[in-house]
């Protein structure tokens, strides 16, 4: 029997006008659509009729704006967090076709590679050109003996189910196509029993698509803290630094690769105007996801570390001191990647370079630089107004205090301004 494909038929909405018996009159609108469930035996559950009510709580009233707002700003901070940590300079690459005649497939490296080393390592990146997603489809995700997500929850935790938030009716269509996509790729279920239900936080891009987003505040409020370290910021950078070639690699869809506890995926159930689903893979804005990921990284690559690469959540780093051995490296380590099925990104991968940003640093084969765009913003901040600006532009000057001789005399000034009764 062939998998489900998922087809959301085209939005409709019916009206009907409801009276009191004061005579007050009011034009009630239900938006309608069905799931339709291709390739199995349609059953009275595969196609559903479903309304905009929610759950359980259909008198109750709508949530602010401001929640709705917060609720962005909270998942705006994640996406920053999860950003590629390194950013070689675009005049330092060129791209290269990993299979010729094929529109788009392409990938990153550096343009001062000498002909006879740029060979090698074109050959190498088409060898093992199976280890790139280009699509949702191309992740066959990693295996549950290795890693799997679980959620456990507070002991008294009370469940939450917030209401459908309304939205742009452009925004709406543009969710549902990312639904659709997360569902044909098994990404998604349906949610039957609805004790925890988010709602969808579509976040604008710069090219005018939605990132489609969850909603997890109540759940991570429910969720103890998973103690898994990440690495240091400099510690990382640190071990970086003085190697003479570098590739910076990202993976695709790193936290949609694991998956989840069953009985677990329930409780990340979401709110559509098409129904409820939930994941049945590691979701992003979990609040102990990004720990998850690095214990599977680091499962994955624990011998490599520190030697050959370097691991921060879902970014790697190969780093060697001469070509040769850099084109080693990446051999060893895309051998370890087919082994697993970990997927890389190669809009987001660089290889070959000899220095990129890195965590707001510099690396390169003298060592670590200050990043200048950091020096600038510094530079450009207004003349701060209250305690805690004062303590932002502390913060800002830490982050690059190897950089400055004898911080801590120079700012003692500003230190005195946030003692008590100063």
């Amino acid at each position: 029997m062939g998998e489900k494909e998922l087809v959301i038929t085209t939005l409709a909405s019916e009206e009907y006008i409801e009276g009191d018996e004061a005579g007050n009159h009011q034009t009630m609108t239900f938006w309608k659509c069905n799931l339709i469930f291709k390739n199995n035996p349609i059953s009275p559950i595969d196609n559903q009729s479903l309304g905009n009510e929610e759950p359980d709580q259909p008198n109750a009233p709508s949530e602010s704006v401001s929640t709705e707002a917060e609720a962005l700003v909270n998942i705006k901070r994640w996406i920053d967090k999860e950003k590629p940590k390194f950013e070689a300079p675009t005049k330092d690459l060129e791209s290269v076709s990993l299979r010729e005649g094929t529109e788009g497939r392409e990938v990153r490296i550096g343009k001062q590679l000498p002909p006879n080393s740029r060979a090698k390592l074109i050959e190498l990146l088409k060898e093992y050109a199976n280890v790139f997603a280009w699509s949702y489809h191309d992740m066959p995700r990693l295996d549950r003996e290795i890693v799997e997500h679980k959620l456990p929850l507070l002991a008294g935790s009370t469940p939450v189910r917030q209401q459908l938030r309304r939205m742009r009716p452009e925004v709406a269509l543009k969710i549902k196509e990312k639904v659709e996509k997360q569902w044909n790729a098994g990404f998604l279920a349906v949610a039957n029993y609805l004790q925890r239900v988010g709602n969808i936080v579509p976040v604008p891009k710069k090219d005018g698509k939605v990132r489609m987003c969850v909603d997890y505040r109540d759940l991570n409020r429910a969720s103890p803290k998973y103690n898994f370290l990440l690495p240091h910021i400099d510690v990382l950078v640190d071990n970086t630094a003085q190697h003479a070639f570098f590739s910076f690699m990202d993976e695709f869809l790193g936290y949609n690769q694991i998956m989840m506890l069953p009985e677990d995926q329930e409780k990340m159930t979401f709110i559509t105007l098409w129904g409820t689903f939930c994941y049945k893979v590691m979701s992003f804005g979990l609040k102990n996801a990004g720990a998850t990921y690095q214990r599977a990284m680091v499962t994955l690559f624990h011998d490599m570390m520190h030697k050959e690469v370097e691991v921060y959540m879902d970014d790697m780093i190969a780093k060697s001191k001469t070509l040769e051995q850099h084109i080693e490296d990446l051999r060893k380590l895309f051998l370890r990647l087919c082994k697993y099925k970990l997927w890389l990104n190669p809009t987001k991968c660089t290889f070959g370079v000899k220095t990129s940003k890195l965590l707001g640093f510099v690396v390169n084969e003298d060592g670590i630089e200050v990043d200048l765009d950091k020096v600038k913003a510094i530079r450009e901040i207004p003349v701060p107004k209250s305690e805690l600006e004062v303590r932002g532009f502390l913060g800002r000057i830490n982050f690059i205090s190897r950089f400055i001789s004898q911080l801590t005399d120079t700012c003692s000034p500003i230190f005195k301004l946030l003692r008590k009764k100063q």
